[in-house]
């Protein structure tokens, strides 16, 4: 049978091969057309641009900001509806009908960039992931285009926070205009490959400045993950300028502020300390919202990617801004520099309060910073023996049950091992007692998944520390979990920083052709996970 659509470019894609009838994620067949047409609309508006600034003409910094939504619009579980992806598919092509008359002459450009749409459903041979036949031109050719989708993603966050770059930008302009050249070959695309990580590392620390100067250097934190009983409002994702503007709108209102999923690490910046209706963090990792918000009572404002499609019972609670949208859901926009949350305000007023699901705290807050703080502590206790390894564990969580190797694998680790963690997936660990050594905890959480910049800059710091040449000559090894495009940028700034032998599960990505995984094997020691017992032994001998 003929495939209805074809998505691969997550961890739990259908039979580790692609989602051919409907997403994993919960996105509809048309829902994945739509978001074909606007990832090749978006290239054409990335080459017309390259285009214009080859010729000398100003191209405004708007085209460089809807480059990046209409990319992170496409991030796995980030928008479902079909009535804004087509809404964004019409206005990059106006944009990118505008560029094309400034330039000389049409000559050069690719059939994206000259491409109208006609009617719906949009119909262009061009279009998806399987339009180009070459396994291994469409392996590499969909690995920049997911590594892509996370820079843009950090992008995003970035700008919001007043940070931008134009070198970063014109790469991701001209990067994306590239993978619509049918001349570039396997070793281009492998280099171009390495030249998106290189970006990646710039986009994190971008984003690194940008929080950092705006909410001050995470600190170590204990946060509750009780409940209080006044009504609540649940802010998941990771846009920390959203929760900015919704704790200044909520204080003093009769409503807690609780943080979920990838927004528990706002609780480490100094700058949210000072509201004291920011109450704690509610629930774990985004796959089990569907109980949690439920249970939460509340509304719940999803600020980036992370939506899974909501029950019935919740739905009505539900609310969206920026890139995410959900049909159904409330949705928030910008307005002035701002956005108006007094609808959700007024509706958790209405609201019973969270039903409490745990009690206790988790500790985190050590991000860069932090650590260089310890770095005599640690670097001794390397010295003494006390600290053996440290095991990078950052990444994504989800819900297949294979996952649970993660939480297995952190008890299983010899009590002399640190785990160096960012992202989601110390969901799986991060409330186990898994003690100190010499007064460092035995995890040591840098933050959201972008924050993976962190456990880049601890590395170098100890290599330094330790006089070094090479990275890889650290007690450091690498059992990384991944699910969506984010995942992808970290793994690339990784390779781009010459990290080697990282260990990624639970699967290797369906979109890697075995030629390209061979590749990745032979050059950096890529290598998937097998059982929690052999993994072990593969890292820390017998």
């Amino acid at each position: 049978m003929e495939n209805q659509m074809f998505c691969y470019q997550c961890q739990e894609t259908a039979g580790g091969r692609g989602c051919t009838i409907q997403g994993m994620c919960g996105k509809s067949a048309g829902t994945a057309h739509l978001q074909d047409v606007l990832i090749y609309v978006t290239k054409g508006l990335a080459e017309a641009a390259a285009a214009c600034r080859r010729e000398g003409h100003a191209v405004s910094s708007d085209t460089a900001h809807l480059i990046q939504d209409n990319l992170f619009v496409t991030i796995t579980n980030a928008n479902f509806d079909d009535s804004v992806i087509d809404e964004r598919i019409k206005k990059t092509v106006e944009k990118k009908e505008e560029l094309r008359r400034l330039l000389s002459s049409d000559a050069a450009l690719s059939a994206a960039a000259l491409w109208q749409p006609s009617g719906a459903p949009y119909d262009n041979p061009e279009i998806g992931i399987l339009a180009e036949k070459d396994e291994n031109i469409r392996s590499l050719r969909e690995l920049i285009t997911y590594g892509l989708k996370g820079l843009s993603a950090y992008l995003r966050h970035a700008r919001v926070l007043n940070k931008e770059s134009d070198e970063i930008n014109d790469f991701l302009e001209d990067t994306l205009a590239r993978l619509l050249d049918k001349n570039l070959t396997v070793d281009d695309l492998f280099a171009l490959t390495l030249k998106t990580g290189e970006y990646g590392v710039k986009g994190m620390a971008l984003l690194d400045e940008a929080n950092t100067s705006a909410y001050g250097q995470p600190e170590i934190t204990k946060v509750d993950i009780g409940v209080r009983n006044r009504p609540g409002i649940l802010i998941s994702g990771h846009d920390l300028k959203d929760l900015e503007l919704l704790l200044e709108q909520t204080e003093g209102k009769g409503v807690d502020v609780y943080t979920h999923g990838e927004m528990l690490p706002a609780h480490y910046y100094p700058f949210f300390k000072k509201y004291s209706h920011f109450a704690g963090n509610y629930g774990n990792a985004w796959w089990k919202q569907r109980e949690e918000f439920d249970s939460f009572n509340g509304p719940i404002l999803m600020t980036t990617n992370c939506v899974v499609p909501p029950k019935d019972s919740y739905k009505e609670r539900l609310w969206t801004t920026g890139v995410v949208a959900y049909p159904g859901a409330g949705h928030i926009d910008e307005k002035d520099g701002t956005k108006d949350f007094s609808p959700i305000i007024k509706q958790a007023l209405s609201c019973k309060p969270p039903v409490e699901i745990e009690k206790g705290f988790i500790t985190g807050g050590f991000a860069h910073n932090q650590v260089f703080a310890l770095a005599d502590k640690v670097v001794d206790a390397v010295k003494s023996g006390a600290i053996k390894k440290f095991i990078v564990m950052g990444g994504c969580d989800g819900r297949a049950r294979s996952r649970e190797y993660y939480r297995r694998f952190a008890e299983a680790l010899p009590k002399d091992t640190v785990i160096l963690t960012a992202g989601c997936a110390k969901y799986k660990y991060n409330k186990l007692d898994l003690g100190t050594i010499g007064g460092i905890p035995r995890v040591l959480d840098a933050g959201q998944c972008n924050d993976s910049y962190s456990l880049a800059l601890i590395a170098l710091k100890l290599k330094e520390a330790f006089g070094l040449d090479d990275v890889n000559q650290l007690p450091i090894v690498y059992n990384i979990a991944w699910y969506e495009q984010k995942a992808v940028i970290v793994l690339l700034a990784l390779l781009y920083l010459g990290v080697k032998n990282i260990h990624l599960g639970p699967t290797l990505p369906a979109f890697l052709s075995p030629a390209v995984v061979n590749v990745l094997v032979d050059k950096f020691g890529i290598a998937g996970i097998t059982t929690v017992e052999e993994d072990i032994e593969t890292f820390f001998g017998k």
